[in-house]
């Protein structure tokens, strides 16, 4: 599958769901500092067979299992120097399970921030993102990922570098999201800055959108970016079925229902969005309900 313009493609793009708390409830140990990068270390097969699940659900893209393969986070498990080869294996992982399964699908390639995502004061200076994040992207690139996956930005400066960066390295090929607070002001994110202030530099984005966000805040987002940027960028959705409250515990809602994300994945269709999947918490029955239903309002 290749990109196309937005006009071009009205039916919405469907990814995959969550790929660390799928492996986990598959009983594989996704403790920090690696998470769901220790799968390719110990488990592939069940790595491999989470992609296949997806693809068999409907979904017509996938992420690489790569939002803790860049330097940054192996460091901390002393593997820093293997950042491109552990980048290369979840893109093959990954290619493998589309070439089986769903040839004419996509690999995306996540970018993640390089420290907590929950934490964005913990983010480093703007040029130290924009070389880590080059680094990265770079990886992806020569490991053959189809679109480059900027993913739960919780801060500007480092969003902003990773823009510039995907601008640099692949234009046109690239996606931005934002993790933005679950509740108060609409288009905040976890840092308290405005993605509105950012807007204006992402239009050479494919597209732009939320993700790591409860799913019943999603519509709003959604809303916001649409009336935001120009037609061709498209809006990206994908949802955690709960949040984290002020206390850092999970709470869950009724998006943990496949049939209700689903529900709330429609009115994101409705506001605007025309790539949706899911985030923490949702599995391949998540994306079987939402195809079931995008299948049933043809």
């Amino acid at each position: 599958m290749s990109l196309k313009p937005p006009a071009s493609s009205p039916k919405p793009l469907l990814l995959d769901g969550a790929t660390g708390t799928e492996l986990g409830r598959r009983g594989v140990d996704i403790s920090l500092p690696l998470w769901s990068a220790r799968a390719l270390l110990e488990a592939p097969e069940v790595l491999q067979a989470v992609h296949r699940d997806y693809f068999a659900a409907g979904a017509k893209a996938v992420t690489a299992n790569t939002f803790r393969t860049h330097r940054r986070s192996l460091a901390r498990a002393g593997m820093s120097h293997r950042g491109a080869e552990l980048t290369r294996l979840a893109v093959e992982i990954a290619k493998a399970a589309r070439d089986e399964h769903a040839p004419d699908a996509l690999v995306l390639g996540s970018v993640a921030p390089l420290e907590d995502c929950y934490q964005p004061a913990l983010a480093p200076d703007e040029p130290t993102c924009r070389a880590e994040h080059a680094e990265m992207i770079g990886n992806l690139l020569d490991a053959g990922v189809d679109v480059i996956l900027i993913e739960t930005m919780n801060n500007l400066p480092e969003a902003r570098a990773a823009a510039r960066e995907a601008q640099r390295l692949a234009p046109s090929k690239w996606i931005i999201s934002f993790c933005t607070k679950s509740h108060g002001p609409v288009g905040i994110l976890l840092s308290g800055e405005s993605i509105a202030d950012l807007l204006g530099e992402l239009h050479d984005a494919y597209a732009v959108g939320v993700n790591c966000v409860a799913a019943p805040s999603v519509e709003s987002q959604v809303r916001l970016l649409r009336d935001a940027l120009p037609d061709h960028v498209r809006i990206i959705a994908y949802a955690n079925v709960g949040y984290a409250d002020d206390a850092g515990n999970w709470v869950i809602t009724d998006a943990v229902d496949p049939t209700r994300y689903a529900q709330y994945a429609q009115c994101w269709i409705d506001a605007g969005a025309t790539i949706i999947g899911g985030c923490c918490g949702t599995m391949p029955g998540t994306i079987q309900a939402i195809a079931d239903r995008l299948i049933l309002a043809r």
